[in-house]
């Protein structure tokens, strides 16, 4: 088992946990907000900045693992308010491209940051198989 921590690339964890898991061939990727390095809030108010930070975030976690957005089989994704679903999905499209995983959308009333609309988590298969 290896754990990821992008320290400097990705923001301080606000509680007890990592960045990311390699585990048994799959890379367990933490619910990402839509934070800087610094530990900043990017895009307040704004849906598509935010879910294109929260992917840069899964992103700069799958390159650590030597994997991509390609090796994701599921995400969960969590939305302040349901009616930004098809927002959400355009920036989705950009970064999954054809690849399709797993998904599960969920409305939730409050994120870890009070001013966060969107958080995903992932898992990837670290196999190199296409399919």
């Amino acid at each position: 088992m290896k754990r990821i921590r992008l320290a400097g690339q990705l923001a301080e964890p606000i509680s007890h946990y990592t960045d990311g898991v390699e585990a048994g061939g799959f890379l367990y990727i933490s619910g990402m907000l839509p934070m800087d390095a610094a530990g900043e809030l990017v895009g307040l108010g704004d849906v598509i900045r935010q879910s294109e930070q929260v992917l840069d975030n899964v992103g700069a976690v799958l390159t650590a693992a030597s994997a991509s957005f390609h090796n994701v089989v599921r995400v969960g994704v969590y939305v302040r308010h349901m009616a930004d679903r098809e927002l959400i999905n355009t920036v989705r499209r950009r970064y999954f491209g054809d690849s399709r995983p797993a998904s599960t959308l969920v409305e939730v009333s409050a994120l870890a940051h009070t001013e966060a609309l969107v958080e995903i988590e992932a898992v990837a298969s670290l196999s190199r198989r296409d399919g």
